[in-house]
């Protein structure tokens, strides 16, 4: 399944399935927020890691060196992308598993397409 991308070749993402991830008062709850300042600061790092390649690039430096800094930072973004899909199954699909029926299969094909995005990476 390919995303669909926008007219300036972004992609889009897909808006919610369903209004589980939200309070009462209909502000976001999703799964992440608990851990909201984490994942932005390994963001910020990880951010900070690309431009030290941008860097190295800029200086000529050594290729093999360069594989290893990118091959850093494609690890640093799985882990933020394992964490975010484990902080989803645990808040979003469970309280979809809780109300059952259309829901729950809702968020099982959405998390199940989402695996199936990262195995392709």
């Amino acid at each position: 399944m390919t995303m669909p991308e926008n007219s300036t070749g972004q992609i889009e993402v897909p808006a919610p399935v369903d209004e589980c991830c939200t309070d009462p008062d209909g502000h976001a709850g999703y799964g992440y927020i608990d851990e909201k300042k984490r994942y932005l600061a390994r963001l910020k790092r990880i951010e900070g890691q690309t431009r030290g390649i941008h860097r190295m690039i800029d200086e000529e430096q050594y290729c093999i060196d360069i594989l290893t800094q990118i091959s850093a930072v494609n690890s640093a973004l799985k882990n933020v992308a394992f964490g975010l899909l484990e902080d989803h199954m645990r808040h979003c699909v469970s309280d979809a598993a809780k109300l059952g029926g259309e829901d729950l299969d809702a968020k099982l094909k959405e998390v199940t397409e989402a695996i199936a995005r990262f195995s392709k990476a």
